[in-house]
């Protein structure tokens, strides 16, 4: 019995550095307000088209953890996209839903154009996964830019 005791607190503790890094590996609502903003600032400062190449990068400075910065207008056409770059060669994505149709992007497009920043819910993969995981993603309108971007958190337990 003492045996089986030792055994389960050896792995216990084994365990426990692998949950605190896999919840590191995750991003916070703190960090998608941040990176909104600072993406925001440097389409100002930039200019839009650098802007996108840089928000569009996988491997740039808006990749982060498991999350990332997009950039849309207000007409629901994707700018830049670091994972989902086919979504830049459509029209708009308002006719794109979630597994529970729900009209994400245009739900992004109104928050965007009304309150200007705000958190939308729906169902998304998270990158370079297929299966949707419920995300929350915050929206910041780009001040003086019919422009707004976004990045979100991934809700619940940790499923790869």
């Amino acid at each position: 019995m003492k045996k089986i005791f030792m055994i389960t607190v050896l792995a216990l503790l084994f365990c426990l550095p692998v949950s605190r890094a896999s919840a590191n590996d995750s991003a916070t609502k703190e960090e998608c307000v941040v990176k909104c903003r600072e993406a925001a600032a440097m389409i100002n400062s930039k200019g839009v088209e650098r802007a996108a190449e840089l928000i569009g990068d996988p491997d740039g400075p808006f990749v982060w953890k498991d999350s990332y910065v997009f950039l849309m207008n207000l007409n629901g056409k994707m700018i830049a996209h670091p994972f989902k770059p086919e979504l830049t060669r459509k029209e708009h994505c308002l006719l794109i839903t979630d597994p529970t149709d729900k009209p994400l992007f245009v739900h992004f497009v109104n928050l965007a154009r009304s309150k200007k920043e705000g958190w939308v819910e729906y169902m998304w993969p998270k990158p370079l996964k297929n299966t949707p995981r419920k995300k929350q993603t915050y929206i910041y309108r780009v001040p003086d830019h019919d422009l707004f971007v976004g990045a979100g958190v991934y809700v619940g337990g940790m499923i790869y």
